[in-house]
């Protein structure tokens, strides 16, 4: 089964959720995120989940790259990692 890594990448979250280099591997149920970020990331988690691809770039990849909705605050890499 597919899990997806995701890693902060950089961080000035105003609620101090989110620090640079956190990590958290996604199997089935959300992460401890603010829910901002994660209604933000959740469609790219599931699909990754679920055996999808994404955009990136020119090419499709098991990889994506999203910001906090709250004025880019927090960055985050999501990628597919098998087991």
């Amino acid at each position: 089964m597919a899990k997806v890594r995701l890693v902060i990448t950089e961080s000035n979250c105003r609620s101090g959720y989110c620090s640079k280099g956190q990590e958290f591997i996604v199997e089935d149920i959300c992460p401890p995120l603010c829910h901002e970020l994660w209604n933000n990331i959740y469609p790219s988690v599931y699909t990754l989940l679920n055996g999808g691809c994404l955009d990136k770039g020119n090419a499709r990849a098991k990889v994506f790259d999203a910001k906090c909705p709250d004025d880019g605050r927090v960055c985050i890499h999501g990628e597919v990692i098998e087991d």
